[in-house]
């Protein structure tokens, strides 16, 4: 049976995801993952996962009170959402997690 070049890469190195596309991770199973700013900005605005930006968002909110300006909200929901994507890419893969800040 014909093997498509993924499955020849497998088979030579280890596959590591560049995204913080959690979809594209669950279907390309990568033993690892690597992501940053950049990449969870793209994937925050992907409607998919406009759930979880709403609920870091409330948590954010939460935390650090209704008076506070909505810059320093965003500011700390944009830093947990880093770890939220990592926790849930966590969950697909069996390896690592790489994410720069």
């Amino acid at each position: 049976m014909a093997r498509n070049l993924l499955e020849q890469l497998r088979e030579m190195t280890v596959v590591v995801a560049d995204t913080g596309d959690i979809q594209a991770i669950e279907s390309f199973t990568p033993q690892d993952a690597t992501t940053n700013p950049s990449l969870i900005t793209a994937a925050a605005q992907m409607p998919q996962y406009q759930g979880i930006v709403d609920e870091t968002l409330k948590k954010a909110r939460k935390e650090l009170g209704k008076d506070t300006a909505a810059k320093e909200v965003a500011s700390l929901a944009f830093e947990r959402l880093a770890v939220v994507f990592g926790q849930r890419i966590l969950k697909i893969i069996p390896g690592r997690v790489s994410t720069e800040v």
